[in-house]
């Protein structure tokens, strides 16, 4: 298993494993744990820096997000100019602007200097409106936008195959495949001296004075500043609480003939549809994405790629879904990431998490902040992404919505447990979580009868996972942490497995 579901992605193909090196030095200047785009773009930034680095990914690159993701390169973001002006102030909106724009220049440096050959291309985004609703959001967003100074103007043609009210252009934009993207920047990372270990994952941390101390499934590793590039960090943080964890979904498509959209295009539906074509193997396909909910929140995730298929369908004249795969993101209570100094460390821990649906471009921004608070002491974009910022108004109704939500379901599992007197109750194919003999239990029965049972309690904040038919996982509905039918731990924050019962 390469990614962390059972469906495979578009990108899957390039994820390779690297062979295994043992750490031979006492101290590190710097430990970032976790091999995506986030870990592994500021690792390489900082070995070139001079920092003496260690990569520690508990699976292999791109296993998680980066794997998953649809590699949108957008200097526009989930979180409008205009939302951002609102809630942040004209200043700092211009500063958001300012991120997209440096953060593809930054891809784009690597790409050049490391000679890495990703289907890097520049494209043009299209934002269409299909209703009176939408059309009203619209019309924020390009005014926002030309308060900013970032361009984007009204159009009244689209080359997307979907009837719409009003739309709008937008220039430089860009894709590209991530996981040639990485695969490349690690071997330039481990070529320039720097260390990288896949399989190891990080279970806790000591924080010094003068240095952390991580301990690992394969040992001890030491080093004066840590990062976790892991999505979100492990263990209990109050960034548990303000971020929610959700679940997007993907389908490649085959093409019909050579008539179709070659840039990208985003609706504004709630959530939102979202398209662009990639070359794999010689062959256009089409990648639609959308159908997002929060994790653990749906009574049938099998459903969302029919719904998205469907959807496609209706406008696109498409063939095969060749792919189809999910992955997870964060949503920060305010709209924007949270990038720096981890909240209750000592100030030698960092993170980077809450990147919404635009992680590609905030994980490769990561790499100038952490890599310059590290080196410098400070970056221009410190205060805007500050895990310790506090908004008593941005984000506050959300804050509150968002806990109640968790304390909802973590009552509600525990109280509606189904109680079976027999596991001869489970039917082939079925999964649930059940009570049996005063215990909880996660079981899951293959088709053939095979079961697999597992205590259902995520050891992580102790609420009860929830079934994932599309992914076949056990997924935890408060903070996002996921398992396989064995309860293998696939993505934190989580750092422990579910207790396997031998049937």
């Amino acid at each position: 298993m390469f990614r962390d579901g059972v469906r495979k992605s578009i990108w899957q193909e390039e994820i390779r494993k690297f062979p295994s090196k043992i750490h031979t030095d006492p101290l590190y200047d710097v430990a970032i744990v976790g091999g995506g785009i986030t870990g592994i773009s500021t690792a390489m930034r900082l070995q070139k820096a001079g920092k003496k680095c260690i990569i520690l990914e508990a699976s292999n690159i791109g296993f998680g997000t980066t794997g998953g993701t649809t590699a949108h390169l957008n200097n526009f973001f989930d979180t409008t100019y205009a939302e951002a002006i609102k809630d942040f102030g004209l200043d700092n909106a211009i500063l958001l602007k300012n991120v997209g724009i440096e953060a593809l220049h930054i891809i784009k440096n690597n790409i050049h200097e490391f000679d890495i050959d990703c289907d890097f291309e520049m494209k043009t985004g299209y934002l269409f409106a299909l209703d009176e609703k939408q059309e009203k959001k619209l019309a924020d967003i390009i005014e926002g936008s030309s308060k900013v100074g970032h361009r984007i103007d009204s159009i009244n043609d689209i080359p997307f195959p979907i009837p719409f009210k009003a739309a709008a252009i937008i220039p430089d934009q860009a894709q590209f495949h991530p996981v040639k993207y990485i695969k490349k920047l690690t071997e330039a990372f481990i070529a320039a001296g720097g260390v990288f270990i896949e399989k190891c994952l990080c279970k806790s941390h000591e924080e010094f004075d003068d240095m952390v101390r991580l301990h690992t499934s394969k040992g001890i590793i030491n080093a004066t500043h840590v990062i976790y590039a892991t999505h979100i960090p492990p263990g209990i943080n109050q960034l548990h609480f303000m971020n929610a964890p959700y679940r997007s979904y993907a389908i490649a498509f085959t093409l019909k003939g050579d008539s179709y959209p070659k840039d990208l295009g985003y609706d504004l539906v709630d959530p939102y549809h979202y398209y662009r074509i990639q070359e794999i193997d010689g062959k256009n396909l089409l990648i639609a994405g959308g159908e997002d909910h929060k994790t653990g929140h749906s009574d049938d995730t099998g459903v969302c790629f029919s719904r998205l298929e469907n959807y496609v369908r209706q406008y696109f004249d498409v063939g095969t879904a060749q792919y189809s795969w999910s992955s997870q993101y964060y949503e920060p209570v305010d709209g924007l990431p949270y990038i720096g100094v981890l909240p209750g460390s000592k100030g030698r821990i960092y993170t980077a998490t809450g990147f919404r649906g635009n992680g590609m471009i905030f994980g490769t921004i990561t790499s100038q902040i952490l890599s310059d608070l590290i080196v410098k002491g400070s970056n221009k974009y410190e205060q805007l992404f500050s895990p310790g910022r506090i908004k008593p108004i941005a984000g506050f109704s959300t804050f509150v919505q968002e806990q109640a939500t968790v304390m909802f379901d973590f009552i509600k599992d525990k109280l509606l447990t189904e109680k079976i007197t027999s596991l001869s109750e489970i039917k082939d194919g079925e999964a649930k979580v059940i009570r049996y003999e005063g215990e909880s239990y996660a079981l899951y029965k293959e088709k053939g009868g095979s079961l697999h049972m597992v205590k259902s309690t995520c050891p992580h904040a102790k609420c009860e996972v929830r079934w994932n038919s599309a992914e076949i996982t056990w997924d935890c509905p408060c903070h996002g942490s996921r398992f396989n039918v064995n309860g293998k731990l696939l993505t934190g924050p989580a750092v422990k497995d579910l207790q396997r019962i031998e049937s």
